[in-house]
């Protein structure tokens, strides 16, 4: 990159000097300046390194510079504008570092008319208690946001060389409009400070101050750090800020208010449901922070799999618990009357995110804490309006169900998801609930978001689903818990019955004759505990692993054996697979196993049709199998793999042509020839599935796989890697 020409900074305090040395260091400039009214600061400035020049002509200096930054106190920055407007070329970059951005907005327009098409202003996110150029660091924006807040008249070759200037300092460059810049700093960083400032001083004008200081512990050290903070530079900071930190000082008077009022009542449960919500809160801002939370629209860290060839699977394992039975425990939990105790609950990003929308909603939820959970329950009418939309991740599942607890709710309400679920088709769960009376709108194409309002009378329906699907079915049954009269859907062929399973479990009788299922309105739920079962779709990635490679023997504990999950074992043994079923029982209203499986030759088959819908997310690995068999497996009547987390049969044909396999897709399947598998590089297009079957297929290869894009194995199998190498998988994570 070509260094800009002179960079003037204006303000030598801690954020101006840290962007003077942090640039001059990374050569970003052929010459940084600097101007400060405190001549001392100047002086130390140049001895420290921190600029290249130090000039007292702040018109001089302007009228040469390419850049400007301003890092003076909002409530100077005016003043500042006025003094060098006479000096500032259009073709000169101007931009700020000021936490109020409306303040510095309007300045702009007094001072010029209007805000000038070369100034973008700025805030870098970053800071300390110390302040003065002697506590400039040249690293201090490195992996900290800088938000700009550009205005639709600004020129964007100046917005281009602030971002560059930013990304020189190895910042994250983020754009937002102004009035909402200031309210989110309003309240991660004004009101913070606030508080700060507020508890020091009230704490300090106490008689018996000096015990309390003391005797603090760390708590108080931490959260009181920050008012040791410049006192003048806040001062400016609120007063420039004034209506945002009003209004997020009132919402949290409020809040301290609510904790008083719990405390004076001894309302534990109230207590109870404002510390869950915050931990949560806190954790996922951890998350955020790592990059990792399940709130942001994707991961954007391209997570890549590789996989060696060679080895064999051996050992005992239980994996994860059931994604499906994890989300509905949280679901019909939360809804039940009194305190529903879940175990083996799966802690992926898809089931937190479940869990986070109902805490929205007002539910007390305790965990998760090593697969367990606590669930107060609020009954079938206590849910309350979430704050805003209700986030469910990745999971079509979460969505669909969440749609028909919705419909029957007084309060309006919004669902989205990551981008991959935001392509997904959702009519088919808007249709049957319009018809019931709810009003439901879809987004662009039938797809997410889905938009339902409140206070709708539903009514019973007889509903013959169009095609097999256990999440449509769901989300209209738990809309005819809300509705009038009997809800009945009639399925074409069998789908998973979780929800019917756990209805029951909670006390609320389904009827179930033959392909139906119905339930009256009107009724409750009793709370209940529940022990998840290890997921069936999780352990198929070892079922296939163990079966086609030789040497392999593994056990698969506690594993769920719904009838209505079971295709994969079906579809394996008639392909010769050596699985046994043992250990049998029931637990909570679900069949559980332990599965053993051991190698042997696998031949092809034509998989028979009614299989399909028992098995439907298990096929990616099933396509596996059919690679690693002897002859030609046929797939039909699995056109639903097309609308999945992506087009899973024409992920899989492409993978596995890549690989060197024989395959032709269909509309509704694919048509597998069995035969070698080479090594090579494969994209599975985000879809945690098809990464993890790509990640077995390496058991057979002749060489490594790689696999791109595999960050959402997290959300259905979060320790799927460790597993994996356990039991003797070779396979590497590189980002």
């Amino acid at each position: 990159m070509q260094p800009l020409g002179r960079l003037l900074v204006i303000g030598l305090g801690l954020i101006g000097g840290s962007v003077a040395l942090g640039l001059r260091r990374r050569g970003f400039a052929t010459r940084v300046v600097g101007y400060d009214r405190n001549a001392a600061e100047l002086e130390e400035g140049l001895r420290l390194g921190v600029i290249d020049e130090a000039v007292t002509d702040l018109h001089g200096a302007v009228c040469a510079a390419d850049l400007v930054v301003m890092a003076v106190p909002v409530k100077v920055m005016e003043t500042l504008m006025a003094d060098i407007a006479p000096a500032l070329s259009s073709q000169t970059i101007l931009t700020d570092v000021g936490s109020a951005k409306g303040n510095v907005v309007a300045a702009a327009e007094r001072v010029f008319g209007e805000v000038p098409p070369n100034f973008v202003p700025g805030h870098p996110i970053a800071g300390s208690e110390k302040s003065g150029v002697v506590a400039a660091n040249g690293d201090l924006y490195r992996r900290h946001k800088v938000i700009l807040t550009p205005l639709a008249q600004t020129d964007r070759h100046a917005l281009k060389q602030v971002t560059l200037m930013w990304e020189a300092l190895e910042a994250e460059v983020h754009h937002m409009e102004v009035h909402r810049h200031d309210e989110v700093l309003a309240a991660t960083s004004h009101l913070p400070h606030l508080l700060a400032f507020s508890l020091v001083d009230t704490l300090a004008n106490d008689h018996e101050n000096r015990d309390i200081f003391r005797y603090a512990a760390g708590g108080f050290r931490d959260f009181t750090r920050i008012a040791a903070s410049d006192p003048m530079m806040w001062h400016d900071i609120f007063l420039a800020n004034r209506d945002a930190t009003l209004k997020v000082l009132d919402e949290f008077t409020a809040g301290v208010a609510t904790l008083r009022s719990a405390i004076e009542r001894g309302d534990g449960q109230a207590l109870l449901g404002v510390f869950t919500r915050a931990k949560s809160a806190r954790e996922h801002f951890s998350r955020i922070l790592s990059g990792t939370a399940y709130s942001l629209p994707m991961n954007n860290t391209n997570v890549k799999f590789r996989a060696l060839p060679g080895g064999r699977v051996n050992g005992q394992i239980r994996v994860p618990g059931d994604k499906s039975i994890s989300h509905r425990s949280i679901m019909l939990g939360a809804l039940a009357e009194g305190v529903t105790e879940v175990e083996g609950f799966l802690e992926g990003e898809d089931s937190l995110a479940t869990l986070q929308a109902f805490r929205d909603m007002g539910v007390v939820i305790e965990g998760p804490y090593q697969g367990k959970v606590t669930i107060h329950g609020v009954g079938m009418r206590g849910l309350r309006k979430p704050p805003g939309p209700l986030y469910v991740g990745n999971s079509g599942t979460a969505m669909r169900l969440f749609a028909g607890l919705l419909a029957g709710q007084a309060f309006d309400s919004v669902l989205t998801g990551d981008e991959s679920l935001s392509k997904r088709p959702m009519e088919r769960v808007a249709a049957p609930l319009r018809a019931m009376g709810a009003q439901v709108e879809t987004g662009a194409g039938g797809c997410p978001p889905i938009r339902i309002t409140g206070g709708a009378k539903l009514a019973g329906i007889d509903y013959d689903m169009p095609v097999a699907s256990a999440q449509v079915k769901s989300c209209v049954l738990l809309a005819g818990l809300y509705s009038d009269g009997v809800t009945r859907v009639t399925e074409p062929a069998p789908t998973r019955d979780h929800t019917e399973r756990m209805l029951c479990g909670f006390g609320y009788p389904v009827q179930r004759e033959g392909a139906s299922a119905s339930l009256a309105g009107g009724g409750r739920l009793t709370a209940t505990r529940i022990d998840v079962p290890a997921d069936i779709s999780s352990a198929t990635f070892f079922m296939v692993a163990a079966a086609i490679t030789p040497g392999s023997d593994i056990l698969l504990q506690h594993v769920g054996i719904n009838p209505t999950r079971v295709g994969v074992v079906n579809i394996l043994r008639a392909m010769g697979a050596d699985l046994a079923l043992e250990n049998e029982r029931e637990v909570g209203g679900e069949p559980v196993a332990d599965i053993r499986v051991r190698y042997a030759p696998l031949k092809g088959i034509e998989i028979p049709e009614a299989q399909v819908p028992l098995a439907i997310d298990e096929f990616p690995a099933l396509f596996i199998a059919a690679a690693c068999a002897e002859g030609r497996t046929v797939l039909t009547g699995a056109e639903e793999l097309r609308v999945k987390e992506s087009d899973r049969i024409q992920a899989m044909v492409d993978g596995l042509q890549a690989l060197g396999v024989d395959i032709e897709g269909t509309p509704d399947g694919a048509v597998i020839q069995g035969g070698p598998i080479a090594g090579g590089r494969v994209n599975s297009l985000g879809d945690h599935r098809i990464a993890m079957a790509f990640a077995i297929a390496s058991l057979r290869a002749d060489e490594a796989i790689e696999i791109d894009d595999c960050a959402n194995v997290a959300t259905s199998f979060p320790n799927f890697v460790e597993l994996a190498r356990r039991v003797g998988i070779r396979i590497n994570i590189e980002e």
